[in-house]
């Protein structure tokens, strides 16, 4: 009996097996034939077929625009990018000059003897305009809740956006576009007038020789002259830093892939097109450390003169050595803070070596010289006038700027947040301290550029920090901060 029963039971089991199976097969057919009957087949098939034999210009789950509205079309050919751009430019720009012209004046002011450094004429301002009528020493005189329940904060003191801010990236003035064409984008243009900018190019000073005063010659830094310019001025160690920093490297906007924001492909930008002359000239983009998009804020470049004398850097002051800004630069900062995408279009990991001398060569970057100044920071009285010296009265007392910005280098390398918001604006959050040494030659002013000339800024911090300082006490402090 326990023989027969154990020669009955695998029988059972393959008789269930099969059942299951056959069960299975019936609802496959019956599945596949209402599959195939369903519309979005077809379409389906077909999307597969392009990537075959169009590869990237097919379907490519990897290129995305950055930024592009969600459900975007994954089905992207370049030149239809390119050309939807193009088409859309004129609105881009037409949308951004409205803006910019509620903002301000932006035909620019001047006053004789005011300069920079190369003797070009600094922007003279106030340019933010003022509600109906409106005057600055009455908004200077109002208690912030006022000002916000009349709505009556300068638009010119909210957040300046990027002319794209829903791509970003990064965009140089036209006066530099013209002597490197390869920088020209198709999709923007550079917003803000060239009397607003710093003069081009910036000029040079070393730490090791200021008797020899701007050592640039005139010239703007970059592959094909920077080792005539700077052999035997500096160190082989420095000058090998310099020949990173002025070759180009793969970029976000700037590339030689399909997904790029030039109509040629490119080998990418260099840290000194940027930072022209280790300096700036006004480019801008979007910071790489905040999200969602909108949420980024415009980045004005700043000028890398008295690296030597910061401890941090960056807006957000997350990066703690100049080394490590090099790195952080290449490896995510050129591509919106994305590590994917940098791999993607050609992520540029530099050795330690190459790295440490491109520090040193950073760090050789004086500021321009301030006749005015003491060795301590401080105006020599002998040779300052009075109002620079009730100006520096103001910026170590009533003015109370000094809480932030100490000599000699007019920074104290911390965070510190405004909070807008009291005036029923947009908040930006804890920025560093930006160095004021040598502003004079660094227009326009404010992480986003937001305000073109001094005297914008002037206004802005008496209204921020609620400071009631009258006409003349505003012009001392403008006064002081043009002698730094």
């Amino acid at each position: 009996m326990i023989q027969t029963k154990r020669q009955y039971l695998p029988i059972r089991t393959v008789g269930m097996v099969a059942g299951i199976f056959c069960a299975m097969w019936a609802w496959n057919v019956e599945g596949a034939a209402q599959r195939d009957a369903s519309p979005g087949r077809d379409k389906a098939d077909s999307a597969i077929a392009e990537t075959k034999t169009k590869g990237f210009e097919g379907v490519d789950f990897s290129y995305d625009v950055f930024g592009a509205p969600p459900g975007q079309d994954p089905q992207k050919i370049a030149e239809d990018v390119m050309a939807k751009d193009i088409a859309e430019k004129p609105q881009v720009l037409a949308r951004h000059k409205k803006l910019l012209t509620e903002r301000y004046q932006l035909e620019c002011k001047t006053a004789s003897g005011v300069t920079m450094t190369k003797g070009k004429p600094q922007p003279v301002g106030p340019a933010v305009h003022l509600k109906n009528g409106l005057t600055w020493d009455k908004l200077g005189q109002m208690d912030t809740e006022e000002i916000k329940s009349e709505k009556l904060f300068p638009a010119g003191f909210r957040r300046l956006p990027h002319v794209k801010h829903e791509v970003g990236g990064q965009v140089f003035p036209q006066i530099q576009i013209k002597q490197f064409p390869r920088l020209e984008r198709f999709d923007v243009e550079f917003d803000l007038p060239d009397c607003f900018l710093p003069d081009f190019p910036p000029p040079i000073f070393l730490t090791t020789h200021p008797e020899l005063g701007d050592v640039s010659q005139g010239e703007v830094l970059s592959a094909d002259n920077f080792d005539r310019l700077f052999r035997g001025l500096v160190t082989p160690a420095q000058l090998d830093g310099l020949r990173m920093l002025v070759t180009q490297f793969p970029q976000e906007e700037f590339n030689a892939t399909h997904d790029r924001k030039t109509v040629k492909p490119s080998l990418g930008v260099s840290c000194l097109d940027c930072h022209v002359n280790f300096h700036t000239t006004g480019q801008f983009h979007l910071n790489p450390d905040t999200r969602p998009q909108k949420d980024r804020l415009r980045l004005d470049t700043v000028s890398l003169r008295g690296m030597f004398n910061q401890q941090i850097h960056g807006s957000k002051r997350s990066i703690r050595s100049v080394e490590d800004f090099t790195e952080f630069e290449q490896r995510t900062a050129y591509f919106n803070g994305d590590p994917i995408r940098a791999m993607k279009k050609g992520m540029n990991i530099i050795d330690r070596v190459p790295v440490a001398h491109m520090a040193q060569m950073q760090n050789m970057i004086d500021f321009p010289p301030a006749p005015k100044l003491t060795a301590f920071g401080t105006l020599d009285r002998k040779k300052a006038t009075p109002q620079e010296i009730k100006g520096e009265e103001l910026f170590f007392g009533k003015a109370r700027c000094v809480g932030c910005h100490l000599p000699p280098a007019y920074t104290d390398h911390q965070m510190h947040d405004l909070h807008l918001e009291r005036f029923g604006a947009e908040g930006d959050g804890p920025i560093k301290t930006f160095v004021l040494r040598g502003i004079k030659d660094s227009p326009p002013y404010f992480h986003d550029g937001r305000l073109p000339t001094l005297e914008d800024s002037v206004e802005f911090f008496n209204l921020a920090l609620e400071l009631k300082l009258n006409r003349e006490e505003k012009a001392a402090l403008t006064a002081f901060l043009r002698a730094l």
